[in-house]
């Protein structure tokens, strides 16, 4: 009995051991519950875009041909220079056209002293005539004479300003202010007008009116109109400028099945040059989204996840949830779908936490 008894005790004073050591456990786990911090889900503007290459072009770009044949004997500029209309940028020898010019001047040297004589022989004729010395046969032969000479005198200045006028041919020069584009020749080279083909000698483009083309892929064609938005950025993602469409072209494109849509761009060619490639970013709608900062998101095996806050049983429990993003938005990300308004989205920790795992939020949260 005795030994009963003892056993009866020693079993109650183990479960009394079990019961003081159940409460510190629990204390402990709600010690170790993570702080967090967390952010309420907003809904916020979000713009319904996507993504081209556009084509930078310029409203007035001239690409420089010769108009005569020869060997380039000066190159003035270089690429990239600002030139003045008017400006010398290139001479082709010119040296057997300004011997045709000095043979048209000779030409209209000697007409003219023919013309000269004949206008004295006239005026001298038509006195004789008039005081009956000679008869109207020698008056009209001396006119007659006179119409000839003084042809051949005009059409000699009109050859004499003809060659002049080819000889400028040989100055290239700048048609407008702009910048020299590629100078694919050099001193030596023989220009041609040909069309075998023509010799491409640089180009010049104006550094203000530039266009951005972008086209819209067919499927769009219907969303495609005047005023949409349009975010300009380069390579690096910068943003250049924010432009609206201005020209949407009322046929497909049959080489990029595309529509042409285009966009003004102001900066100038300092910034950007004729036929550079940005990326442009057209602007379709804008929508009421959840949006949630990107610090929040985690991603396994490529789905995106983040961590709500949600209590469970009086205590805050971490979930993790799948959720759909869309495009950012600032240091923002937008969410299509697995999240609604009024969601508290932890933001801190969130390589440490797990599924279910307890956490204690801080003040302020």
């Amino acid at each position: 009995m005795k030994r009963v008894l003892g056993i009866v005790c020693l079993v109650f004073l183990g479960l009394a051991a079990t019961g003081c050591q159940k409460k510190p456990a629990a204390a402990a786990a709600r010690m170790q519950a993570m702080p967090v911090q967390t952010v309420a889900v907003t809904l916020a503007p979000v713009p319904q875009s996507s993504e081209y290459v556009a084509t930078i072009k310029s409203r007035r770009s001239a690409t420089l041909l010769p108009q005569v044949s020869g060997n380039l004997t000066k190159i003035l500029v270089k690429s990239g220079d600002h030139v003045k209309a008017g400006q010398l940028l290139m001479e082709i020898d010119p040296r057997l056209q300004i011997a045709a010019v000095d043979a048209a001047r000779a030409t209209e040297r000697q007409k003219k002293a023919v013309y000269d004589y004949n206008v004295v022989e006239l005026e001298r004729q038509r006195k004789l005539f008039e005081a009956g010395v000679t008869s109207r046969d020698a008056m009209d032969q001396a006119q007659q004479s006179f119409d000839n000479t003084k042809s051949d005198y005009e059409s000699s200045v009109e050859l004499r300003k003809t060659q002049q006028e080819q000889l400028a041919y040989y100055s290239i020069r700048a048609p407008f202010d702009g910048i020299v584009g590629d100078i694919p020749v050099h001193v030596g080279d023989f220009a041609s007008p040909g069309n075998s083909p023509a010799t491409v000698l640089t180009t010049v483009d104006e550094g203000k009116d530039l266009e951005a083309y972008i086209y819209i892929p067919t499927e769009r064609s219907g969303q495609a109109r005047q005023g949409l938005d349009v975010d300009l950025t380069d390579n690096s993602g910068k943003l250049v400028e924010k432009t609206k469409i201005d020209f949407v072209s009322p046929q497909v494109d049959s080489t990029l099945q595309g529509i042409l849509v285009k966009a003004p761009v102001h900066p100038s060619l300092e910034l950007l040059r004729n036929a550079q490639m940005i990326k442009a970013r057209v602007v379709w709608s804008t929508t009421p989204m959840a949006v949630i900062p990107v610090l929040a998101v985690t991603r396994q095996g490529g789905q995106s996840f983040v961590f709500v806050a949600q209590e469970q049983n009086g205590h805050m429990m971490a979930r993790q949830t799948a959720v759909t993003l869309g495009d950012t938005v600032g240091n923002n990300y937008s969410v299509s779908m697995g999240l609604n308004a009024g969601d508290k989205v932890i933001v801190s920790s969130t390589q440490f936490l797990v599924n279910g795992m307890p956490v204690m939020l801080l003040p302020g949260a």
